[in-house]
């Protein structure tokens, strides 16, 4: 159980909003701690050795938030003038504050893809000529599952057919898998198998994991040794971090297992929105635990106010598009409050 209020709204704005559990709290009071800068934090290694181990790399690093852990990937794996390149909505580029050239002095090249996922050949025609007129291409990153494209899943096939393509070129690759266990568990396989072609991944803890602070950074022990030295640079090294990382080691443990059930009610709400004459939404795409709902014709800060007013919160993802998401604080009566309130909805002529 979590600590939500019985009368709080159903918070649809993301699965960032998890409150700790009973359990969380209880490991952050009782952890044993150390100075993790001094490498000396026995929780924080801890979660960082089985988060190596579920990513299927030789180390993973413990940071404040996943926007920190991407940066500090792009920082080691790109230089001043270099070039990465993605998806034109990943969250690297569309979400975090032009980090990617306010702090590594790269640059990026965008690609378009309707489910978040460019092909091979998009990604061989985007490589820059060997010319000092152009940039270096060092860098391709994916993101799995995509936040804009709904939440999209890419297979370890497909994954890896974009890695030998970046690779055929001499680029790394990095993954954005802040939501990387959803995808994982909606292909039923192993997170480690998403990865394996991947020289870098991240993995949010503070999404539909549940803890409360966190992600993890996770490649090479070359790689973690260097992004180690990035992260104190951006300011993102903790001290008794083993407080936080004691609610990181239950999100880890227990959180997959709750993910399906997610998924299962953004199918549910996905289905129930079908047929509203306001709004667009597609069952197929929902693929986990995002829905998408477009609405052409209302206005979507009416549709907010009147949601907000029925108990329900959410968020907008685009001019006309609003962004539904599943968590672990969502059960089975906030999607049917939802349900009700938007077919309560009437849009103004």
């Amino acid at each position: 159980m979590t600590s939500t209020p019985a009368d709080a709204p159903a918070d649809f704005r993301s699965d960032t909003m998890t409150a700790p559990t009973a359990a969380m709290r209880q490991a952050m009071a009782e952890a044993v701690v150390g100075d993790d800068v001094w490498g000396e934090d026995p929780t924080v290694r801890e979660l960082e050795q089985a988060g190596a181990e579920v990513l299927g790399k030789e180390a993973a690093l413990y940071l404040p938030s996943g926007t920190m852990a991407n940066q500090v990937a792009i920082h080691v794996h790109c230089r001043s003038g270099d070039e990465l390149v993605c998806e034109e909505r990943s969250h690297v580029f569309y979400y975090e504050g032009g980090a990617i050239a306010g702090l590594s002095g790269t640059q990026v090249r965008t690609l378009v893809a309707a489910d978040g996922f460019p092909t091979p050949t998009q990604v061989e025609n985007a490589v820059r000529a060997d010319d000092p007129h152009f940039p270096r291409s060092r860098l391709l990153v994916v993101e799995n599952t995509h936040n804009m494209a709904g939440g999209r899943v890419a297979s370890a096939e497909r994954i890896g057919a974009l890695a030998a393509a970046a690779r055929r070129h001499g680029m790394s690759v990095h993954c954005d898998g802040a939501r990387l266990m959803n995808a994982a568990i909606a292909l039923g396989v192993p997170a480690a198998q998403l990865v394996a072609a991947v020289d870098s991944t991240t993995l949010c803890l503070s999404k539909g994991l549940g803890a409360p602070v966190g992600s993890l950074l996770a490649g090479s022990a070359a790689f973690v040794a260097a992004a180690r030295r990035a992260r104190k640079a951006f300011g993102g090294a903790m001290r008794q971090a083993g407080v936080i990382a004691a609610a990181g080691l239950i999100a880890l443990r227990d959180g997959p297992a709750l993910l399906a059930a997610d998924h299962e009610r953004a199918q549910r709400l996905a289905q129930g929105l079908v047929g509203l004459p306001w709004c667009k939404v597609s069952t197929a795409a929902t693929e986990t635990n995002i829905v998408m709902v477009d609405v052409p014709t209302a206005d979507p800060k009416l549709l907010l106010a009147h949601l907000r007013e029925h108990g329900v919160l959410a968020a907008r993802a685009g001019p006309r598009r609003l962004r539904f998401v599943l968590h672990r604080d969502v059960d089975d009566a906030g999607v049917e409050r939802c349900l009700s309130a938007c077919r309560s909805f009437a849009p103004a002529d």
